[in-house]
């Protein structure tokens, strides 16, 4: 049987029909059986009946309020419908049943549609169905007044509530068993309600008992706290009595701990440093924890008095700290050797044990720096106090920082090994040198001098600076601003005593020679830059750091004003040495020595620039310079060949000297800063000196060999008609006046510019061919034309001495260069 009430979550709206059936089984079995017009369900459990019962009218209504007249189920299937409560046709309570075939096409619940009709209930011959329901069911509502005929108002009653999905002819057969509705009896209700109403009296006469019951515990209850309540207040006190107690021994036991560190602490302190370092460091712990303490718990009458005994030996503690920390830091503090130093250098960098007096005498600074600098991260670290001292310096400077004696640490710290930095740099060779000591100084000392201080200054910063750094850091640890302090302080004199040298230098007088040097230095201290930055960062650094850029700066202006100055000279060069054979002049080799060497320092100096110019310019600044210097170059040796006298040595000394300048900016990274234009222009001019060369040198002697003047005008001499009439009307003196002039200024030609000097190979056999395409044809054409008219007469070979192999054969020997005693080939 299905639980009751209905569970709406099983789809049970209202009473199951199976516990309505049941019912109707049980309460009104006798009455269903005594009426003829009604049927009994087959299908039930205990009212099985096969008979067929006459089926009284039964209107069902649609959905539109339509209804359907008597639809007949299949044979043998009637469900009987019940109703009970008032009825305006039947003025009796209780069931009564309404019997009719049912079954139709569409689903429909049962309710009222009339006015005269009851909510739930449903008549005899009006049956009012809606579609589309689901479930079986009955409710049972109540009414609270009786009917009266006349008042026009029906009651609530009980009724039927079909809530069901009605089956078509189809399925009718297989659902019919669960369409059965039955109706309930009040009777049975109205017992179970008076069984209720009794039981609930009885609950109230037991409650009302015990209400009276606990009233009495109540009075009696308030007699017994009355005298009760001085016990609890005696209980109260001794408890608190005791907790009191319990305080006070935890205070003193706290109290007492405290006194008892004391004396172990004074006892330690007592004894000093010495021994255990560690164990005396936690003493004076201890001693600052006791001072907290009891400075937080001034109600103590002995606070005072343990205050001021902890502050006196704390200051004892700390003044032996100081002794210890100074003695500890003197002991591991040693000047560094050379032999550390140079073993931190990368290997390509160290110096060599053959001139130990000068150990980087044989280095070359620059290339040195153009091929080491991928080696900066073979730079090893330096040791200079072992790492096992550095915690217990460390824990030494704590506790002085944390008494406040941070200015007897610094000057401890500065004392000690700003010292040993300065003898460390003294043992490598750097000395404190001023702008007069510098130029009272030899080049070639200077020079080595400047080598050597370009490598103290990259082991000073790269490797003992850095090292020093790495010491600050370790026992300074927490405390940055003293740290940079303490490290300022301790390398301030000896970077002073490095860049007084450089400063000296900077600051000395100017000379071309210097240039290449200055860019040296001034490139050491651009690689430096970075390390200069990380190692002496801080505020308390900015003027070391200053100092090295001041340093950077300085260098850089005075290469840029030595740049102007060798300008100058080169243009002012008054040096009356003579190139007697016309060959390169030592200035102009000098000078373009000077410029390839500048363009070994392109990086350099597009840096150096950069200080002065805005980026965009560097290019263009490092050419203009090139260019000047070698326009200068270039007045001056028009100005010396002024000197010669014979206007072809002049012009061969030009074309030698700026054919010179050709070929080595051809040959140089000078070519792409100066640009086609200017070899091509200047190799022109080269050309044009070479023609003047020619025109100057050899117009004279070939005047002998030319036709003009040679016809008689019917002097004395003989004339001789030559061959095809080519000599007609010729003096043969004249011809032998030409030839014998013509052997006296070849000869001098050959004697003085055999002595000439043309260097260059290819220049040189290019002049001796222009010359000989110019003479040998001339003499030919002269020998041919003439030389039958001397022949022919007395000695032919005092006039006719060369031919023209010999000529050619002598031209071979010119721009020799050789000397006067030197024998002919």
């Amino acid at each position: 049987m299905v639980d009751f009430p209905p569970n709406l979550e099983d789809g049970e709206s209202w009473l199951p029909s199976d516990v309505f059936l049941e019912i109707i089984s049980t309460t009104n079995a006798s009455k269903v059986k005594n009426n003829d017009n009604n049927l009994l369900v087959r299908d039930h459990p205990t009212l099985k009946s096969s008979a067929n019962v006459a089926v009284p009218a039964i209107q069902l209504c649609d959905a539109l309020g339509g209804s359907k007249q008597n639809v007949e189920s299949p044979t043998g299937t009637r469900v009987p419908s019940v109703n009970h409560g008032y009825h305006p046709c039947c003025w009796n309570h209780g069931f009564e049943v309404v019997s009719g075939p049912f079954n139709t096409h569409s689903s429909k619940i049962m309710t009222p549609t009339h006015n005269y009709q009851t909510e739930g209930f449903k008549s005899r011959n009006d049956m009012f169905v809606y579609r589309k329901s689901e479930g079986t069911g009955v409710f049972l509502p109540r009414f609270n007044k009786p009917f009266s005929k006349g008042s026009g108002v029906l009651p609530r009653g009980t009724g039927v509530f079909l809530n069901h999905q009605v089956m078509d002819n189809y399925t009718y057969e297989r659902k019919k068993e669960n369409m059965i509705v039955a109706v309930s009896g009040m009777d049975s209700l109205g017992e179970r309600a008076a069984k209720m109403r009794e039981a609930l009296q009885k609950s109230q006469t037991i409650t009302d008992n015990v209400v009276t019951i606990l009233g009495s515990f109540d009075s009696r209850l308030s007699v017994l706290e009355t005298a009760m309540r001085p016990t609890q207040i005696r209980t109260h006190a001794i408890r608190k009595a005791h907790e009191n107690i319990d305080k006070t021994l935890k205070a003193a036991e706290v109290i007492l701990t405290q006194f008892d560190a004391s004396r172990q602490a004074e006892a330690k302190i007592l004894k000093g440093p010495h021994e255990d370092l560690e164990s005396y460091l936690e003493a004076i712990n201890q001693l600052r924890s006791n001072i907290r303490f009891f400075s937080g718990n001034k109600g103590f009458k002995s606070s005072d008095a343990v205050i001021n005994n902890a502050n006196t030996l704390l200051a004892k503690a700390i003044s032996k700290l100081e002794d210890e920390f100074k003695q500890l830091l003197a002991l591991y503090s040693k000047p560094v050797e050379t032999d550390r130093l140079f073993e931190c250098l990368p290997e390509s960098m160290r110096p060599s044990s053959e001139s130990p007096g000068n150990p980087f005498s044989g280095k070359n600074n620059h290339h040195e720096h153009q091929n080491g600098t991928s080696e900066t991260g073979g730079f090893k670290h330096l040791t200079l106090i072992p790492p096992r001292i550095l915690p217990l310096l460390h824990d030494l400077a704590l506790q002085m920082v944390q008494a406040g004696n941070q200015q007897q640490l610094l000057k401890i710290y500065r004392d000690t090994r700003s010292s040993v930095l300065e003898e460390s740099l003294r043992k490598l060779g750097v000395e404190k040198l001023s702008k007069e000591d510098v130029q009272r100084m030899q080049w070639e000392v200077l020079e080595a001098k400047i080598g050597n201080w370009i490598h103290f200054m990259r082991i000073a910063v790269k490797i003992l600076f850095v090292g020093e750094r790495r010491v600050c850091d370790q026992i300074f640890e927490g405390f940055d601003t003293l740290l940079d302090q303490c490290f300022a302080e301790c390398t301030t004199s000896s970077v002073s005593m490095l860049l007084s040298f450089g400063d000296a230098i900077a600051r000395s007088k100017r000379s071309p020679e210097k240039l290449f040097v200055l860019l040296d230095m001034y490139e050491i201290m651009r690689e430096l830059h970075s390390e200069v930055e990380g190692v002496f960062g801080g505020k308390a650094c900015n003027e070391i750091r200053e100092s090295m850029f001041g340093l950077t700066k300085r260098l850089a202006q005075t290469a840029q004003e030595t740049f102007g100055d060798f300008e100058e000279a080169v243009e002012k060069d008054a040096t009356k040495t003579a190139v007697l054979d016309g060959t390169v002049h030592p200035l102009t080799s000098y000078v373009i020595n000077y410029v390839k060497f500048l363009f070994d320092y392109q990086t350099t100096l597009k840096q150096l620039f950069q200080e002065f110019e805005s980026s965009g310019e560097r290019n263009s600044q490092l050419a203009n310079v090139t260019m000047r210097i070698m326009q200068a170059l270039q007045t001056n040796l028009d100005g010396k060949s002024k000197q010669y006298r014979d206007p072809a040595l002049t012009h061969l000394f030009l074309m030698n000297n700026i054919h010179y300048m050709v070929r080595s900016v051809r040959r140089s990274e000078a070519k792409d800063l100066l640009g086609d234009d200017w070899v091509q222009r200047h190799r022109r001019v080269v050309q044009q000196h070479a023609n003047q060369y020619k025109r100057t040198g050899w117009s004279k002697i070939l005047q002998c060999l030319s036709t003009q003047g040679l016809t008689s005008s019917g002097g004395g001499g003989s004339a001789v008609p030559g061959e095809g009439g080519s000599g007609s009307g010729a003096s043969r003196g004249l011809i032998k006046d030409r030839f014998k002039t013509f052997n006296v200024q070849f000869e001098e030609l050959h004697q003085k510019q055999s002595q000439w000097t043309v260097p260059d190979t290819e220049l040189r056999e290019s002049l001796r061919l222009a010359v000989a395409e110019v003479l040998l044809p001339a003499y030919r054409s002269f020998i041919k034309r003439f030389g039958p008219l001397v022949e022919s007469g007395k000695n032919p070979q005092k006039y006719i001495r060369y031919t023209a192999e010999d000529l050619e054969r002598m031209l071979g020997e010119f721009f020799e260069g050789k000397t006067l005693n030197e024998p002919r080939r």
